[in-house]
């Protein structure tokens, strides 16, 4: 079953669109990046996910659910950590956790749950003195109360030191494996690129890609890019470059080549190259998600445009 299913999900504001027919489908058990510029629509789509908005058209299914006809089963089943969190600093860790469970109305010893989020050694400090990072895991040890079998976390790394992110991601992927779907949007790429089985590329309310990271490598012109030194390295030898098959891009980077490689093997390129100007070393540079997310998202900029136009 999946744990989510988006059927031509729409939402205006008037005359805005921040969501515009949304297909998307997430497998129990993956852990999954929702991705996009400011103002594409994630969180209003994450909104209708919890049924805190209603959608305008489409359907969302949560864990088997509408999410809009059974809200409040979907949301039993769904721990949640928001963009905009709060604590309440005269309350201690284990205050806030002990809330959450007679909220949710489960057994649930908290000092389990803030031992799962690393800050059980704080448990009866009250969380006004409570790092960033550690007022995070808070509100995040607050969601898993109950065991949720869907995790939807809105930018969990946000404001995080190197420290802070890395045990960010322990923790996503130890809930992973104890069966939690994950969910998360987020602009810091590094963080989705360490973590998320598939992610999906939302831009101007529009999904414009879904894939393994791998996969959207390999679906563009930036899946590599050869840092090349050459025993020659003048104009000529740049347009000669371009002009081979391969060749998605090259230029003159710091007295080497910078060529992008895209629907053939990058070892035929280095070949051809060396028979223009002999190599004298070579490194290959895979793509980042950031180089992809750039990539996808000036794209569907780019066609809205030339479809403006004609």
């Amino acid at each position: 079953m999946a744990a989510i299913e988006l059927e031509g999900l729409t939402k205006r504001f008037g005359d805005v669109v921040a969501v515009d027919g949304l297909d998307l489908t997430i497998e129990e058990g993956e852990i999954f990046g929702f991705l996009g510029p400011n103002g594409a629509g994630k969180s209003t789509t994450i909104d209708i996910l919890l049924d805190f908005i209603r959608p305008t058209d489409g359907t969302a299914t949560v864990l088997g659910h509408d999410a809009q006809a059974d809200g409040l089963a979907v949301r039993s089943r769904t721990g949640v950590l928001p963009d905009g969190y709060h604590v309440y600093d005269r309350l201690t860790g284990r205050q806030h956790v002990e809330f959450a469970v007679k909220m949710k109305g489960v057994d649930e010893e908290p000092m389990d749950v803030l031992e799962r989020v690393r800050i059980a050694d704080a448990a009866d400090r009250k969380a006004g003195g409570y790092s960033k990072g550690m007022r995070q895991r808070l509100v995040l040890a607050m969601a898993l109360v109950g065991d949720p079998d869907l995790l939807v976390l809105d930018e969990p790394s946000t404001g995080l030191d190197p420290n802070g992110a890395r045990e960010m991601r322990e923790i996503i992927r130890e809930e992973n494996a104890r069966g939690t779907t994950v969910f998360f949007s987020s602009h810091v790429m590094e963080q989705v690129e360490a973590v998320c089985d598939r992610v999906a590329i939302i831009n101007r309310g529009q999904l414009v890609a879904v894939d393994t990271i791998d996969g959207l490598r390999n679906a563009t012109e930036t899946g590599e890019t050869l840092y090349v030194y050459v025993a020659k390295l003048d104009e000529d030898v740049l347009e000669r470059v371009r002009g081979l098959e391969g060749v998605a891009s090259a230029s003159i980077d710091d007295g080497r080549l910078r060529v992008g490689v895209g629907g053939v093997s990058k070892f035929a390129v280095l070949h051809a190259i060396d028979e223009i100007t002999p190599i004298q070393d070579f490194s290959v540079v895979e793509s980042s998600l950031e180089d992809l997310f750039v990539r996808y998202t000036n794209e569907s900029q780019e066609n809205e445009s030339q479809e403006v136009e004609a």
